[in-house]
């Protein structure tokens, strides 16, 4: 992969050792799609990665509903720093 996760990680992380709360899970999964989208920039033709693309986006947009229902502050706080426009 052409990203790192650390730098992600320790940004949207609660804590020391939080590594897989939904804040940074969604914030991976929109970094894999950003890098995704820059790829396709360039190879129009993979329709595999493209697949995989929409899986991404899925389980990201499943995510956030979670957020969205257990914590609307960090829901609204996480799609601004994002920059999302759910």
């Amino acid at each position: 992969m052409a990203f790192e996760k650390a730098p992600t990680i320790m940004k949207y992380r609660s804590n020391e050792t939080d590594t897989g709360s939904t804040r940074v899970q969604v914030a991976l999964l929109t970094s894999r799609i950003n890098y995704l989208n820059d790829h396709f920039r360039v190879h129009a033709k993979d329709h595999h990665s493209r697949q995989g693309l929409l899986k991404m986006v899925g389980r990201r947009r499943r995510l956030l509903n979670y957020l969205k229902r257990t914590d609307l502050e960090g829901y609204r706080s996480l799609i601004e720093t994002l920059g999302l426009r759910y």
